[in-house]
C-alpha cells in the first residue's frame, strides 16, 4: 500500500499505509538517515492490534523525492501537513523518532496540532542536539561537524560508524548490512543537510506549545540523543509520560521491540 503524496513545488512525498482500515491511526516519522523501513518490526505487529500504520519517507530518503532544497524543519513539518491533508487524517497519534521527533515537534507547534490527537517521541532530537553556550546537554557541535565532513567525503564509511553506536543490544552482520543500505538510500547532500539543521534550529518553544497527551520513549544508553534530552522534554511538554529503556540505545524500537510495542499501544489505547 504504498504511493506518493505531493507536497508541492515539485516533490513528492513516499507512504507506506498499512492496514488503512483501522481506525486508530499512528503515523511515523523516522530518523536520520533512515526510512519508514526502520519501523518494520512495530508494521509486523501493530496492525494485528487493529492499528493503521502509516509510514512516511521524509524528503531526501527513502523513496521520496530528494530536492536540493527544504531541509528544515518548518519545511519538513511542512511535508507532514501535506500528508496529514491528503489522507485526510483526524485525531491521529503522530510519531517521530529521532529526527522524526523534531519534525514531528516543529509540527506541532508550527501547525498547532491540526489532526493530531496525541503524540509520541521516541529519542527525540530536541529541543537541541548539540550542546550550546545556554544549554549544556545533547552532543559537542564538534561531533555533527564530523557526521557532515564525513557524508561529504565517505558517506558509507561515515553510515557505518553510525550504525555502530546506534543499538545497544546485539544486532547480527545481516541486520547491520539492512540498516546500512537504508542510510545508503538517502541523498548525500540531504544527508548532510539534516545534519546542518541540527546545528542551526532548536525547538525550545515548540516544546512549549504542545497541548496533547504526549509519551516520550528514551534509552538510556543512547549514543546519539543522549536520555537527558528526553528528561528535558518531560520537564518542557506539560501532558508527557517519560519512560525510560534500560536496555536500549538509539533504537528502541528494536532493542526492545517488545516493551515497545507494548508500551505505544497502551498510550494509543488510553
Amino acid at each position: 500500500m504504498g504511493y506518493y503524496v505531493d507536497a508541492g513545488k515539485n516533490v513528492k512525498i513516499y507512504v507506506e499505509d498499512l492496514n488503512p482500515t483501522g481506525e486508530q491511526v499512528i503515523l511515523f516519522i523516522h530518523g536520520w538517515p533512515g526510512d519508514h523501513n526502520l519501523f518494520e518490526y512495530q508494521f509486523d505487529q501493530l496492525p494485528k492490534s487493529g492499528f493503521r500504520c502509516i509510514g512516511v519517507d521524509t524528503r531526501g530518503f527513502g523513496n521520496s523525492d530528494k530536492p536540493w532544497t527544504g531541509y528544515d524543519y518548518d519545511t519538513l513539518a511542512d511535508d507532514i501537513r501535506a500528508v496529514i491533508d491528503a489522507l485526510g487524517l483526524e485525531q491521529i497519534t503522530l510519531a517521530g523518532h529521532s529526527t522524526g521527533g523534531a519534525i514531528a515537534i516543529r509540527y506541532m507547534a508550527r501547525h498547532k496540532g491540526h489532526g493530531v490527537s496525541k503524540l509520541a517521541l521516541f529519542a527525540a532530537a530536541a529541543p537541541s542536539l548539540i550542546k550550546r553556550p545556554d544549554f549544556p546537554y545533547g552532543v559537542d557541535k564538534s561531533t555533527i561537524d564530523q557526521i557532515i565532513q564525513g557524508t561529504y567525503n565517505d558517506r558509507p564509511n561515515m553510515l557505518n560508524d553510525f550504525g555502530n553506536i546506534f543499538f545497544f543490544q546485539h544486532i547480527t552482520q545481516p541486520f547491520a548490512d539492512w540498516f546500512f543500505q537504508l542510510g545508503l538510500k538517502a541523498a548525500g547532500w540531504a544527508t548532510a543537510a539534516i545534519a546542518n539543521t541540527w546545528i542551526n534550529e532548536v525547538l525550545f518553544a515548540d516544546l512549549e506549545a504542545i497541548k496533547v497527551p504526549t509519551l516520550i520513549i528514551h534509552g538510556v544508553h543512547d549514543k546519539v540523543v543522549p536520555v537527558q534530552l528526553g528528561q528535558i522534554q518531560n520537564k518542557m511538554i506539560k501532558d508527557s509520560t517519560f519512560i525510560p529503556f534500560y536496555y536500549s540505545g538509539h533504537g528502541a524500537f528494536y532493542d526492545q521491540k517488545d516493551k515497545f510495542n507494548e508500551e505505544l499501544i497502551r498510550f494509543v489505547n488510553e
